[in-house]
Protein backbone atom coordinates (compact mmCIF):
# COMPACT_ATOMS: atom_id res chain seq x y z
CA UNK A 1 0.00 0.00 0.00
CA UNK A 2 1.09 3.38 -0.40
CA UNK A 3 0.44 6.77 1.35
CA UNK A 4 0.03 9.64 -0.23
CA UNK A 5 0.39 13.29 1.46
CA UNK A 6 -0.28 16.28 0.37
CA UNK A 7 0.54 19.72 2.25
CA UNK A 8 -1.49 22.66 1.23
CA UNK A 9 -2.05 25.92 2.95
CA UNK A 10 -5.46 25.42 4.01
CA UNK A 11 -5.89 21.67 3.44
CA UNK A 12 -3.48 18.42 4.36
CA UNK A 13 -4.73 15.98 2.11
CA UNK A 14 -4.28 12.03 2.54
CA UNK A 15 -5.00 8.94 0.70
CA UNK A 16 -3.72 5.12 1.00
CA UNK A 17 -3.69 3.41 -2.47
CA UNK A 18 -3.61 -0.07 -3.21
CA UNK A 19 -3.09 -1.52 -6.33
CA UNK A 20 -4.29 2.03 -8.06
CA UNK A 21 -7.31 1.98 -6.11
CA UNK A 22 -7.93 5.01 -3.55
CA UNK A 23 -9.16 2.87 -0.60
CA UNK A 24 -9.06 5.52 1.82
CA UNK A 25 -8.66 9.43 1.85
CA UNK A 26 -8.94 12.36 4.44
CA UNK A 27 -8.74 16.22 3.82
CA UNK A 28 -7.95 17.52 6.93
CA UNK A 29 -7.03 20.91 8.24
CA UNK A 30 -3.61 22.16 8.22
CA UNK A 31 -2.27 23.49 11.17
CA UNK A 32 0.95 24.71 11.27
CA UNK A 33 1.64 24.88 14.81
CA UNK A 34 1.51 20.77 14.93
CA UNK A 35 4.69 19.16 16.54
CA UNK A 36 6.15 16.25 14.52
CA UNK A 37 4.88 13.78 16.97
CA UNK A 38 1.31 15.25 16.81
CA UNK A 39 1.62 14.35 13.26
CA UNK A 40 2.49 11.46 13.84
CA UNK A 41 -0.34 10.18 16.35
CA UNK A 42 -2.68 11.91 13.93
CA UNK A 43 -1.53 9.13 10.89
CA UNK A 44 -1.28 6.13 13.36
CA UNK A 45 -4.86 7.04 13.85
CA UNK A 46 -6.53 7.46 10.94
CA UNK A 47 -5.03 4.77 9.51
CA UNK A 48 -5.72 2.47 12.64
CA UNK A 49 -9.89 3.58 12.59
CA UNK A 50 -9.32 2.02 8.39
CA UNK A 51 -8.00 -0.55 9.99
CA UNK A 52 -5.14 -0.47 8.07
CA UNK A 53 -2.00 -2.30 9.23
CA UNK A 54 1.70 -0.25 9.28
CA UNK A 55 3.55 -2.77 8.00
CA UNK A 56 1.14 -3.08 4.97
CA UNK A 57 2.40 0.69 3.99
CA UNK A 58 5.02 -0.16 1.79
CA UNK A 59 5.71 3.73 0.86
CA UNK A 60 5.12 7.41 0.75
CA UNK A 61 4.56 9.62 -1.43
CA UNK A 62 4.43 13.82 -0.23
CA UNK A 63 3.64 16.72 -2.27
CA UNK A 64 4.00 19.90 -0.37
CA UNK A 65 3.28 24.02 -0.91
CA UNK A 66 4.43 24.53 3.00
CA UNK A 67 8.51 24.31 3.76
CA UNK A 68 7.77 24.61 7.65
CA UNK A 69 5.85 21.59 7.61
CA UNK A 70 7.57 19.37 4.97
CA UNK A 71 9.91 18.96 7.53
CA UNK A 72 7.65 18.04 10.24
CA UNK A 73 5.70 15.07 8.33
CA UNK A 74 8.82 13.96 7.16
CA UNK A 75 10.32 13.38 11.03
CA UNK A 76 7.01 11.90 11.81
CA UNK A 77 6.43 9.27 8.92
CA UNK A 78 10.20 8.52 9.93
CA UNK A 79 9.31 8.00 13.73
CA UNK A 80 5.79 6.55 13.26
CA UNK A 81 5.37 4.65 10.43
CA UNK A 82 9.04 3.90 10.01
CA UNK A 83 10.29 4.82 6.80
CA UNK A 84 10.73 8.40 4.99
CA UNK A 85 8.76 9.52 2.14
CA UNK A 86 9.14 10.35 -1.39
CA UNK A 87 8.92 14.15 -1.81
CA UNK A 88 8.26 15.83 -4.83
CA UNK A 89 10.97 17.98 -5.77
CA UNK A 90 13.94 18.32 -8.03
CA UNK A 91 15.33 15.44 -9.38
CA UNK A 92 12.59 13.02 -9.20
CA UNK A 93 10.80 12.05 -11.81
CA UNK A 94 7.22 13.13 -12.74
CA UNK A 95 6.79 12.64 -16.20
CA UNK A 96 6.19 16.24 -16.73
CA UNK A 97 8.07 18.72 -19.00
CA UNK A 98 7.58 22.22 -17.39
CA UNK A 99 7.68 24.90 -19.83
CA UNK A 100 7.66 27.78 -17.11
CA UNK A 101 9.74 30.79 -17.14
CA UNK A 102 11.29 29.65 -13.97
CA UNK A 103 10.45 25.76 -13.47
CA UNK A 104 11.35 25.69 -9.87
CA UNK A 105 8.65 28.29 -9.36
CA UNK A 106 6.05 25.89 -10.21
CA UNK A 107 4.40 24.76 -7.01
CA UNK A 108 5.00 20.86 -6.22
CA UNK A 109 0.94 20.42 -5.78
CA UNK A 110 0.34 21.72 -9.69
CA UNK A 111 2.86 19.41 -11.46
CA UNK A 112 1.49 16.82 -9.34
CA UNK A 113 -2.01 17.42 -10.71
CA UNK A 114 -0.50 17.62 -14.35
CA UNK A 115 1.00 14.40 -13.97
CA UNK A 116 -2.27 12.62 -13.09
CA UNK A 117 -3.77 14.91 -15.71
CA UNK A 118 -1.37 13.78 -18.58
CA UNK A 119 -1.85 10.06 -17.62
CA UNK A 120 -5.75 9.76 -16.82
CA UNK A 121 -7.16 12.34 -18.99
CA UNK A 122 -4.47 13.49 -21.95
CA UNK A 123 -4.36 17.03 -23.14
CA UNK A 124 -5.15 19.52 -23.76
CA UNK A 125 -6.56 20.03 -20.41
CA UNK A 126 -7.19 22.83 -17.63
CA UNK A 127 -6.80 22.22 -14.05
CA UNK A 128 -9.14 24.46 -12.08
CA UNK A 129 -8.12 23.80 -8.25
CA UNK A 130 -9.72 25.30 -5.56
CA UNK A 131 -7.82 25.85 -2.94
CA UNK A 132 -6.07 28.20 -0.94
CA UNK A 133 -5.92 30.19 -4.18
CA UNK A 134 -7.81 29.38 -7.30
CA UNK A 135 -5.39 27.87 -10.13
CA UNK A 136 -5.88 27.71 -13.24
CA UNK A 137 -3.13 25.48 -14.86
CA UNK A 138 -3.05 24.67 -18.68
CA UNK A 139 -1.95 21.32 -19.78
CA UNK A 140 -0.32 20.82 -23.41
CA UNK A 141 -1.96 18.32 -25.81
CA UNK A 142 1.73 16.19 -25.20
CA UNK A 143 1.29 16.42 -21.37
CA UNK A 144 3.75 19.41 -20.74
CA UNK A 145 2.91 22.16 -18.42
CA UNK A 146 2.59 25.15 -19.62
CA UNK A 147 1.40 27.59 -17.14
CA UNK A 148 -1.10 29.33 -15.58
CA UNK A 149 -2.98 31.72 -13.70
CA UNK A 150 -3.68 31.98 -10.09
CA UNK A 151 -6.48 34.17 -8.35
CA UNK A 152 -7.28 34.53 -4.72
CA UNK A 153 -8.94 31.40 -3.42
CA UNK A 154 -12.79 31.65 -2.16
CA UNK A 155 -12.02 31.56 1.54
CA UNK A 156 -9.46 34.06 0.96
CA UNK A 157 -11.90 36.58 -0.22
CA UNK A 158 -14.68 35.76 2.12
CA UNK A 159 -12.40 36.68 4.77
CA UNK A 160 -10.89 39.80 3.55
CA UNK A 161 -14.68 40.65 3.18
CA UNK A 162 -15.34 39.95 7.12
CA UNK A 163 -11.76 41.40 8.51
CA UNK A 164 -11.85 45.06 6.56
CA UNK A 165 -15.31 45.80 6.65
CA UNK A 166 -17.12 46.68 9.33
CA UNK A 167 -20.43 45.20 8.97
CA UNK A 168 -19.99 42.15 6.79
CA UNK A 169 -20.48 39.16 8.17
CA UNK A 170 -18.33 35.93 8.22
CA UNK A 171 -20.93 33.48 6.36
CA UNK A 172 -20.79 29.64 5.09
CA UNK A 173 -19.60 29.43 1.53
CA UNK A 174 -23.16 28.01 0.15
CA UNK A 175 -25.59 28.51 -2.77
CA UNK A 176 -27.46 31.53 -1.81
CA UNK A 177 -31.70 30.98 -2.57
CA UNK A 178 -31.37 33.10 -5.49
CA UNK A 179 -28.17 35.53 -7.10
CA UNK A 180 -30.43 38.62 -6.17
CA UNK A 181 -29.64 38.22 -2.31
CA UNK A 182 -32.34 39.50 0.21
CA UNK A 183 -30.11 39.92 3.02
CA UNK A 184 -26.56 40.63 3.38
CA UNK A 185 -25.91 37.15 4.32
CA UNK A 186 -27.45 35.93 0.81
CA UNK A 187 -25.60 38.77 -1.15
CA UNK A 188 -22.75 37.78 0.23
CA UNK A 189 -22.91 34.25 -0.91
CA UNK A 190 -24.58 34.94 -4.11
CA UNK A 191 -20.95 37.19 -4.89
CA UNK A 192 -19.13 34.96 -3.20
CA UNK A 193 -20.41 31.71 -5.09
CA UNK A 194 -21.76 32.90 -8.72
CA UNK A 195 -18.82 35.28 -9.05
CA UNK A 196 -16.37 32.70 -8.35
CA UNK A 197 -18.50 30.52 -11.03
CA UNK A 198 -18.21 33.42 -13.44
CA UNK A 199 -14.67 33.99 -13.25
CA UNK A 200 -13.95 30.29 -13.85
CA UNK A 201 -16.48 30.54 -16.86
CA UNK A 202 -14.67 33.25 -18.30
CA UNK A 203 -11.37 31.70 -17.43
CA UNK A 204 -11.52 28.94 -18.52
CA UNK A 205 -13.28 30.59 -22.04
CA UNK A 206 -10.10 32.14 -22.27
CA UNK A 207 -8.01 29.28 -21.93
CA UNK A 208 -9.90 27.37 -24.40
CA UNK A 209 -9.48 30.15 -27.15
CA UNK A 210 -5.74 29.72 -26.13
CA UNK A 211 -5.58 25.72 -25.77
CA UNK A 212 -8.08 24.74 -28.56
CA UNK A 213 -11.72 23.50 -28.55
CA UNK A 214 -10.76 19.98 -27.74
CA UNK A 215 -9.46 21.38 -24.05
CA UNK A 216 -10.43 19.18 -20.97
CA UNK A 217 -11.57 21.25 -18.09
CA UNK A 218 -10.85 19.00 -14.65
CA UNK A 219 -11.84 20.56 -11.48
CA UNK A 220 -10.27 19.85 -8.36
CA UNK A 221 -10.01 20.82 -4.60
CA UNK A 222 -12.14 21.15 -1.38
CA UNK A 223 -15.16 23.81 -3.28
CA UNK A 224 -14.88 21.78 -6.66
CA UNK A 225 -18.14 20.03 -6.47
CA UNK A 226 -19.95 23.45 -4.78
CA UNK A 227 -18.66 25.38 -7.87
CA UNK A 228 -19.51 22.79 -10.38
CA UNK A 229 -23.15 22.10 -9.50
CA UNK A 230 -23.41 25.90 -10.89
CA UNK A 231 -21.45 25.33 -14.21
CA UNK A 232 -21.79 23.10 -17.22
CA UNK A 233 -17.72 24.09 -18.02
CA UNK A 234 -16.36 21.64 -14.95
CA UNK A 235 -16.31 18.87 -17.45
CA UNK A 236 -14.61 16.03 -14.83
CA UNK A 237 -14.24 16.31 -11.46
CA UNK A 238 -11.60 15.06 -9.15
CA UNK A 239 -11.47 15.95 -5.69
CA UNK A 240 -8.46 13.72 -5.14
CA UNK A 241 -6.72 14.76 -7.91
CA UNK A 242 -3.10 15.82 -6.32
CA UNK A 243 -3.43 12.15 -4.38
CA UNK A 244 -3.64 10.21 -8.11
CA UNK A 245 -0.77 12.21 -9.14
CA UNK A 246 1.21 10.98 -6.28
CA UNK A 247 0.77 7.29 -6.91
CA UNK A 248 1.55 7.91 -10.36
CA UNK A 249 4.81 9.49 -9.54
CA UNK A 250 5.95 7.17 -6.73
CA UNK A 251 5.37 4.25 -9.35
CA UNK A 252 7.27 6.20 -11.96
CA UNK A 253 10.51 6.83 -9.18
CA UNK A 254 9.36 2.81 -8.09
CA UNK A 255 8.65 0.84 -11.15
CA UNK A 256 8.44 -2.51 -9.00
CA UNK A 257 5.84 -2.03 -5.84
CA UNK A 258 4.31 -4.60 -3.48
Amino acid sequence: MLLTIDIGNTNLTLGVYQNDQLTAHWRLATDHERMPDEFGIQLINLLSHHEIPIPQIDGICLASVVPPLTGKVIEACQNYLHQGPLVVDAGVKTGVRVRYDDPHAVGADRIVDAAAVQKLYGGPACVVDFGTATTFDAIAENGDYLGGAIAPGIGIAAEALFARTAKLPRVDLQRPPNVIGKNTVYAIQSGLVFGYVALVEGMVKRFRAELGDKMKVIATGGLAETIAQETPVLEIIAPWLTLDGLNIIWKLNHPVVA
